[in-house]
């Protein structure tokens, strides 16, 4: 079977877990374990349907890295929780998942998948940097239209979207990004720098929305473009779009650094984290089956290891 690289977008996934399996399941103590039972279901069911042989849970060093903040002050500002100054801003997170991390990455930890974050970055970066290095086909997955930057048919890098749940799976190519944004993957960056996301605290170019976005590029290919057709007096931009491309000049400087996803990250080769996935040893699922009856974690350890199972 040719290799697989899986690349998790592990914190976009577990806050999927977490709002959608009842937090009703719990431990003995009261802690919530859905997220984690969710967690483990969505990685046994993925790499068994998507034919992963490798696996990265790439991982929030930093949600919100200082220098994404320092260039665009807005970024994700609506999702801290309180500050810190002296490390990462706090994000908003429900206590009940809060509790749940932890034993998240124990659990990752002891079953053998490999775990990459990197200083002042997010998850987003180290996806970004392993899909462009890559020498094998790559699947991302990830609940964030951001990702979408990534896909490149020619290169066998594409998106499972999981934005409408894992019974709706979406499998993004570049077919699919060009039928519903009428961009190009390499140009999606400029796309969402002009729309704008709310969610990430990107305004937007005010008065451009997706629809002109899309034409716009359609026309001139990139936002720089755009940005000269603008400011030359011949140019065929009308003049309400020139105005509001002008007025936002300060905001188009930078935001699409702050969009674009780092590829050049020094990170440690897949093989070199064990990313190849392979059966669980004796000792350590008793360790496992000793855990999982602590933290209530009922059949998803169990399923989890019979998908490991299957790469022995």
């Amino acid at each position: 079977m040719a290799d697989r690289l899986m690349l998790l977008d592990t914190a976009s996934l577990y806050f999927r877990a977490f709002y959608g399996v009842p937090d009703t399941i719990k431990r003995s103590d009261g802690t919530p374990v859905n997220a984690i039972r969710g967690l483990l279901d969505m990685i046994a069911r993925l790499t068994t349907e998507f034919g992963a042989t490798h696996l990265i849970a790439c991982w929030d060093d930093n949600w919100r890295p200082t220098w994404r903040v320092d260039l665009l002050p807005s970024y994700k500002a609506q999702r801290v929780a309180a500050t810190a100054p002296n490390g990462p801003d706090i994000e908003e997170v429900p206590d009940g998942l809060t509790a749940q991390i932890p034993l998240i990455r124990q659990v990752l930890e002891l079953v053998g998948i490999a775990i990459v974050g990197a200083e002042d970055h997010e998850a987003d970066d180290v996806i970004g940097t392993y899909a462009s290095r890559a020498l094998s086909a790559v699947d991302v997955v990830t609940g964030d239209r951001d990702l979408f930057q990534l896909v490149d048919d020619a290169h066998e890098v594409r998106v499972i979207y999981t934005a409408r749940g894992m019974k709706n799976l979406e499998l993004v190519t570049d077919e699919v990004i060009v039928s519903k944004y009428r961009v190009l993957p390499a140009q999606y960056v400029d796309y969402a720098t002009l729309r704008g996301d709310t969610s990430d605290g990107l305004p937007g170019v005010a008065g451009i929305g997706e629809k002109t976005a899309a034409t716009l590029l359609g026309e001139y290919g990139s936002l720089e473009s755009v940005r000269e057709a603008a400011t030359d007096a011949d140019s065929a931009l009308s003049a309400s779009v020139r105005s509001k491309v002008t007025a936002a000049s300060d905001y188009l400087d930078v935001a699409p650094t702050v969009v674009r996803v780092v590829r050049d990250l020094d990170l440690p080769t897949p093989a070199q984290v064990g990313a190849s996935l392979s059966a669980v040893s004796g000792e350590t699922r008793g360790e496992l089956e000793r855990l999982s009856k602590d933290w209530n974690l009922g059949s998803s350890v169990t399923r989890l290891l019979a998908a490991l199972d299957s790469h022995a």
